[in-house]
């Protein structure tokens, strides 16, 4: 089961994003809800990340582990990030309501 926790800021902006786990749906590197939930936290940071004025920390500690924290942004940024973390939530939130039995998305 993968396990996602997120925190929202009070406007939605994803704050902190946490993975623990694996799906166990297939064989490593067959497993299509790792690769959903992987491609859609990895854009989101990356994407972040490389926006100037969105300062990012990113963190993958152990195999099926990973996520971010949002550091700071600029206020000029602010409507960027909550479309930025809409697309985000709402790809994580289609991935449990289609795979329940291994994907959890818990917003804090």
């Amino acid at each position: 089961m993968i396990t996602i926790s997120l925190k929202l800021s009070a406007e939605g902006i994803v704050e902190l994003c946490k993975v623990v786990g694996h799906a166990g749906a297939g064989k490593k590197g067959e497993d299509i809800i790792c690769a959903a939930v992987s491609v859609l936290i990895r854009t989101a940071g990356r994407t972040m990340e490389g926006k100037e004025g969105v300062t990012l920390e990113g963190v993958a500690p152990d195999p099926g582990q990973a996520g971010f924290r949002l550091i700071s942004f600029q206020k000029s940024e602010r409507e960027w990030l909550k479309g930025l973390c809409d697309g985000l939530v709402t790809g994580l939130l289609d991935v449990q309501e289609e795979y329940p039995e291994f994907c959890h998305v818990d917003l804090l």
